[in-house]
């Protein structure tokens, strides 16, 4: 999830030290494979000082697929990367989220600017926070102003009890002990309150568990198969790397955990394959009708990076100076706990999805690359 990063670093000190590094290497791709140095360069600094064991890529174009690791799966073995692999994709379960509660839009079983207090009556209490003056449409957005959980939920607090289970209620519950963070509608900030209460809503409306209409309405249809939403199961199934922290000098090895902490804010897993062709298919307007589609990418300033905009579950950035990207792109990150996805991707078909083994305990050049892994994917290749 996308703040877990910024409260460990206050949970605990990060030391700087890498443990193992390796070359990129390209495992597929263009015929012009050779020629993408600005993205081999992202990968060696991913890999690089203070970033993470191992790193993978996929971007996808017109002229076909290049996938590029680096670093080791598994620090005890030494495995390399495996192309195939999944991970936890954090809060990039946002968009998949997001559609479906868009296409339930579409089929006239949830209003986005109804109240909360219509599908959630009661839920919505406590402090100043009040379902009955906040929409689907500002859970969506993140305009609701409802705080984030994980302010008050510390990563060092999960490590201790990693296979607990956890209800979505209990933990909106905590963040809603906390006064509300803006008067809803009037400003933007990202909470993860906001997307456990939406798969709550899709539980409401449906009868049925948010990630089992995301496997029916998105996965299935789409043919993903290293997509999974896996509930209270631990593991990570397929060919995977192991998921790192590093809440002090060591790195710690937490592949194993109980995604429900997560739940519809953060807790799917995937591939940067289907990451990848979820982003074309969805920006396609394969998933959802045109006026949903156009929701989707109704967006507002977020005041988060320069630039940015925030629509319904997805994120618009502005290209770098470049004629490949002069529309921007639209796309996700993710946090979780031993994994940071970044995915973004153009109208006009080009995707990238960049994946790393280590979350939270990188330092500044990890997090710097991965800021420039998209757009150098997207922008100057």
């Amino acid at each position: 999830m996308i703040t877990t990063n910024d409260l460990f670093r206050r949970a605990a000190a990060v030391v700087l030290a890498l443990t193992v590094t390796a070359t990129a290497t390209a495992t597929a791709g263009p015929a012009q494979a050779a020629d993408h140095a600005g993205l081999r360069q992202v990968m060696d600094r991913l890999t690089g000082p203070d970033g993470a064991p191992g790193a993978l890529a996929e971007v996808n174009d017109r002229d076909g697929r290049l996938v590029l690791t680096s670093g080791v799966a598994d620090v005890r073995t030494g495995a390399p990367v495996n192309p195939r692999s999944r991970f936890r994709i954090g809060s990039l379960t946002k968009p998949f989220v997001a559609t479906v509660t868009l296409q339930l839009v579409g089929e006239g079983r949830i209003e986005l600017d109804a109240p909360v207090e219509r599908y959630l009556p009661g839920v919505v209490r406590g402090a100043d926070n009040d379902g009955r003056e906040i929409t689907v449409r500002q859970l969506l957005q993140h305009t609701s102003g409802i705080p984030d959980v994980l302010r008050h939920l510390t990563p060092m607090e999960i490590l201790k009890d990693p296979l607990r289970h956890w209800e979505a209620r209990e933990l909106v519950d905590i963040a809603l002990q906390h006064p509300r963070d803006f008067t809803p509608g009037e400003k933007w900030g990202y909470s993860n309150t906001n997307y456990l209460l939406i798969g709550m809503i899709i539980e409401k409306v449906t009868g049925r568990p948010y990630g089992e209409e995301v496997h029916q309405r998105v996965i299935v249809p789409l043919g993903l198969h290293g997509t999974f939403v896996p509930g209270d199961a631990p593991g990570i199934p397929g060919p995977h790397l192991r998921g790192y922290v590093r809440p002090e000098s060591e790195l710690v090895d937490i592949t194993r955990l109980n995604p429900s902490v997560a739940g519809s804010a953060g807790g799917m897993i995937s591939s940067a394959s289907d990451v990848n062709r979820f982003l074309a298919a969805l920006l396609r307007g394969r998933l959802l009708k045109p006026a949903q589609m156009q929701e989707m990418l109704n967006a507002r300033p977020t005041g988060r990076r320069s630039g940015s905009k925030y629509g319904l579950g997805l994120e618009w950035l502005p290209g770098k100076d470049s004629s490949a990207c002069e529309d921007g792109y639209w796309g996700h990150d993710g946090d979780m706990l031993g994994f940071s996805v970044t995915s973004g991707a153009t109208m006009d078909g080009r995707q990238a999805t960049f994946m790393v083994n280590l979350n939270p305990g990188g330092g500044p050049n990890l997090d710097d690359a991965k800021d420039q892994a998209v757009p150098t994917a997207l922008c100057e290749n």
